[in-house]
């Protein structure tokens, strides 16, 4: 990400609040910034200090799942110490936050040294809204949305970690806005890091599966909290020439909905 909030601490007014770093997540430094700062800007109105770490590069997951163990131990190493000194560590992420938090340990798991750095580590980390909900208590009210909205949940976020009502308590906080529920709401979106380039058509199939049922929520936008997610629902929605947007859960808490939604040129945004 880069802001003048990677080279030190933003204390968000609040010099006594837990410092938190931030892991920004790849996509969300390359392809949408705007998350991080969303990010960000929610953290510091919990009374969060901000550390975004310059260190801070890939969380490992595509070396972790193809097998490159090595490569994996190196980039964790890497995030474990550049995160160390703070309090918490967060991640606008479910699949980023479940690869810290649940499988650092077991890279190191026959590593005496760094088997307890990454324990110590993988207990500070938590998804952006279940520790926004469950861990700091946010009591802000976001600004209002008049929208329709469906959410998605990502297999990461909800079957590894078990966040599914701390996006939806906050996003019923925003006035205007209404959540329609799809029916296949937990159900994959094909994405799955590497499995949408190994596994295209399948890959395909499962994400038109998904928007239809996005489409049968008569929805305007879907949101979700997982870029990776998000792009690829996103990618396809254009591709059908659907009006559907795809935004991520930060953006419209912070009220980041000026901003073009994922995979829409600037040209065509409101």
């Amino acid at each position: 990400m880069q802001t003048d909030m990677s080279q030190g601490d933003t204390d968000g007014g609040q010099d006594a609040g837990p410092r938190v770093g931030l892991f920004v997540t790849c996509l969300v430094d390359l392809v949408r910034p705007s998350v991080g700062f969303a990010a960000v800007e929610l953290l510091e109105r919990a009374g969060c200090r901000i550390s975004v770490p310059d260190a801070q590069t890939c969380c490992g997951q595509p070396a972790f799942n193809s097998g490159d163990d090595a490569d994996t131990a190196e980039i964790a190493k890497t995030t474990i110490a550049a995160f160390e000194d703070c309090d918490y560590v967060v991640a606008p992420s479910g699949s980023c936050a479940g690869m810290l938090k649940l499988h650092y340990p077991e890279v190191f798991a026959n590593d005496p040294e760094w088997r307890p750095r990454a324990t110590a580590f993988a207990a500070k980390v938590h998804e952006l809204t279940e520790f926004l909900v469950d861990i700091i208590g946010l009591e802000d009210t976001p600004p209002a949305l008049d929208a329709t909205a469906t959410y998605h949940d990502s297999c990461s976020g909800l079957r590894e970690l078990g966040v599914k009502d701390a996006p939806r308590r906050l996003l019923g906080r925003v006035a205007g806005l209404t959540i329609a529920e799809g029916a296949e709401a937990e159900t994959c979106c094909g994405f799955g890091g590497l499995f949408c380039v190994k596994n295209a058509d399948i890959s395909t199939g499962m994400v038109d599966a998904k928007l239809d049922d996005l489409e049968k929520t008569g929805a305007d936008m879907v949101l979700g909290g997982d870029l990776g997610c998000l792009m690829n629902i996103a990618g396809r929605l254009r591709r059908r020439g659907s009006t559907m947007e795809a935004r991520h859960v930060a953006e419209v808490l912070a009220g980041y909905v000026d901003l073009p939604a994922i995979a829409q040129p600037p040209e065509d945004a409101s």
